[in-house]
């Protein structure tokens, strides 16, 4: 075509003759059969080669919209000419100018999405050479509107996303293109997507996992680069998780070069971290798949941070570090654990050489690259681990925990540049958008289930205290008590942050047991008890709270005790609101039930606190015994307890069951409870004498009490 013309360019006028020629024709045209020619020659010149961007324009500025508009929706075409050609004109034409980016986002081209869309599924001729030509413009110009700042937007809510899926699907001409498009759409906007097209995209998700099952050739490698973009953000129909884990068997079974396993792995992770091991199914072959995966992961890791000077492939990496994460879990679950117990002891074998690798590559970080998202991932999966398993690599963990409060505390005073990370490695690990769940995104709470473990050990907690972490857990607490309270919005809060509250109320009662002179001598843990006492009244109230308030309610009493001396402590409304908030909490965990055939109620555990009781149960045992401590030692406590009745509504209940249905830790948990608010007020003691105290502790052969209550 390009030999039928004139030169493209004419170095004395800068302009192509021709070109003008056309214009000039159109410019003059007197009717629509004469403005149709000339369009007609003005397109043929156009496509004859490469046109600069002020011919562009000038094609714009003779043409304009009008024209165009009338040859896309026109349903009366002249004698003797198709009507997809007229159409195929209009799209010609819109192709020519949205290759100017400006034209590309003008309001009339992007009013065109719905009809350009619809041209993508019309049907006709697959070897009609205009047909196949107007269907290379479309895609042009959704391209070029994609690659504009709202093009994707606008692309999604002019019907564009279905559109392509049944394009693709169509294995029609253009269908290649179709999926090019749909990829560079979901990795722009996949939120909305999936919103505006899931059962489309479904459809096209299973045509990729069946084609990726089916595959013997290279396709199968290019395929797991696509997946990844195609799996939703909801649930992924089981048909197409059996046949992606079929075809990744069998690739990551088989011998490959680095540039085949590695989309396999990060394909591995993304499913893991979308469906943690639900996509992979049980018995035999699954466990041997899963063994496979988190080897070859472990492997990976060890190659990439053990060796100095090599350029570490952090997307490959963290991709690794997910499928290490599914490890952890899997090996740590003691019901219906996809593994044998042979292959846990062998994971937990290479995971820990893996790990200390990790430890290994964090001792090199240094303080400019701390805010990198790979360092966050390493801590990640550092925290995973220490998450269950602190006594092997103690030596490296301890050299450790000084970087790690250091990173921590970083990361914690630059919150809004944290949660900026926690994305980034969500992309660097997995694919080109964000998957699944949000990643943490703070350090911190990646870290808490460990220190928690490690705050039991001397040499570590020693550490730890000397670094400052428990005044940045108590800065942390705080404040993430503060976005949980009411009043606040916390639709924006991930689901761990309440368990992260809890966590660290753990890491705090193994620092009462074992530091209580570092509780009574920062100032820290003055303002937290301030903060658990003036919060734990209302916390009691709330529902679906109650293993929180448990925390909270067991951590300040046992705080209590070290910090009795306190003003703070010493009746004030806020202490009077706290106890009875800890009374309240004590007393409701159980009641008189009544049994079949019995003329005896048993002991049992209260409905709120019965599906939990497990959880709660240590912490119900040391706070009454938390209770007990403080009685003493500060005297006006005694007499608010007999206010609230609990000593006698307690001897009550115990006097309305038969015996045998309250366990011996029960009796003594209550006897010791008594005993103190006996002791320590003449009033408490008349009041448990009139609820039949002496014949109550004769029949649960309290001694101590008898003995109280004997007294004057």
């Amino acid at each position: 075509m390009a030999s039928d013309c004139e030169p493209a360019l004419n170095q004395a006028e800068g302009r192509n003759p021709t070109l003008e020629r056309y214009l000039g024709a159109l410019r003059e045209a007197k009717n629509d059969s004469e403005q149709f020619a000339a369009l007609l020659l003005v397109t043929k010149a156009v496509k004859a080669g490469d046109i600069d961007a002020k011919t562009r324009r000038r094609i714009f500025d003779a043409v304009g919209f009008t024209f165009p508009n009338r040859l896309l929706t026109t349903k009366e075409a002249p004698d003797g000419c198709p009507d997809h050609v007229l159409r195929a004109l209009g799209v010609a034409l819109l192709a020519c100018f949205c290759s100017d980016p400006e034209l590309a986002a003008h309001p009339q081209v992007l009013n065109k999405i719905p009809i350009l869309s619809t041209f993508l599924t019309a049907r006709g001729d697959p070897d009609d050479a205009a047909r196949r030509s107007m269907i290379d413009d479309t895609y042009q110009c959704l391209t070029a509107v994609a690659g504009t700042p709202r093009g994707p937007r606008h692309l999604i809510a002019g019907g564009t996303v279905s559109a392509l899926c049944q394009a693709y699907l169509g294995h029609g001409y253009g269908f290649d293109q179709a999926l090019a498009l749909l990829v560079g759409l979901l990795a722009a906007a996949e939120t909305q997507c999936w919103k505006e097209g899931e059962p489309d995209l479904l459809a096209v998700l299973r045509g990729l996992s069946e084609d990726f099952q089916k595959a013997e050739d290279a396709s199968k490698f290019e395929l797991c680069q696509l997946l990844p973009l195609f799996l939703p953000p909801t649930t992924v129909p089981s048909e197409c998780l059996r046949d992606l884990q079929a075809g990744l068997a069998r690739i990551l079974g088989s011998k490959l070069s680095s540039w085949q396993r590695n989309p396999a792995l990060k394909l591995a992770a993304r499913l893991a971290h979308a469906c943690g091991s639900d996509w992979i199914p049980a018995g035999n072959s699954g466990s041997k798949f899963l063994a496979l995966l988190v080897n070859l992961a472990c492997v990976e890791v060890r190659l990439a941070l053990e060796e100095t000077g090599t350029e570490v492939k952090e997307d490959v990496v963290t991709a690794c570090y997910a499928l290490m994460e599914l490890g952890i879990q899997e090996c740590t679950r003691c019901e219906q654990s996809l593994l044998k117990e042979p292959q846990k002891v062998q994971l937990v074998s290479v995971m820990k050489e893996a790990i200390g690798a990790v430890i290994h590559y964090l001792q090199q970080v240094g303080p400019e690259k701390q805010k990198e998202p790979f360092v966050f991932a390493s801590v990640r999966i550092l925290g995973a681990w220490l998450a269950e398993e602190t006594s092997s690599l103690r030596k490296e963990v301890c050299q450790l925990l000084p970087f790690l409060v250091r990173y921590a505390k970083t990361l914690y005073e630059e919150a809004e540049e944290a949660n900026d990370l926690s994305q980034q490695v969500a992309t660097l690990a997995i694919s080109p958008t964000t998957p699944g769940p949000t990643w943490p995104g703070d350090a911190l709470r990646l870290l808490l289930p460990g220190w928690c473990h490690l705050t039991v050990e001397d040499g570590p907690r020693e550490i730890l205290i000397k670094e400052g972490a428990p005044s940045l857990l108590c800065e942390y607490f705080l404040q993430q008590w503060e976005l949980t309270s009411p009043g606040h919005d916390t639709s924006a809060l991930p689901d761990s942050a309440e368990v992260s509250l809890q966590t660290c109320c753990h890491i705090f009662l193994n620092l009462v047991v074992t530091a209580p002179g570092l509780i009574k001598r920062d100032a820290c843990f003055t303002s937290l008890m301030n903060t658990l006492m003036a919060s734990l009244p209302a916390l009691v109230q709330q529902q679906g709270r109650l293993l929180l308030a448990a925390n909270v309610a067991t951590l300040g009493l046992l705080m209590a005790r070290l910090l009795s001396t306190s003003p703070a402590l010493q009746g004030t409304p806020a202490s009077r609101g706290f106890f009875a908030a800890a009374i309240l909490f004590l007393s409701q965990s159980h009641v008189a039930r009544a049994t079949p055939g019995s003329d005896q109620a048993v002991l049992a555990l209260s409905p709120d606190y019965e599906g939990i009781w497990a959880d709660l149960q240590e912490l119900w045992f040391l706070g009454m015994q938390a209770f007990t401590g403080c009685v003493p030692l500060l005297p006006w406590l005694a007499p608010a307890a007999l206010r609230s009745r609990w000593p006698q509504e307690l001897l009550q209940l115990l006097g309305s069951v038969s015996p045998n249905s309250v366990k011996p830790e029960m009796v003594a948990a209550y006897q010791g409870v008594l005993v103190e608010l006996a002791r320590a007020n003449r009033l408490c003691r008349e009041a448990m004498r009139l609820q039949a105290g002496e014949e109550t502790a004769s029949h649960y052969h309290m001694a101590a009490l008898e003995q109280c209550l004997a007294e004057p």
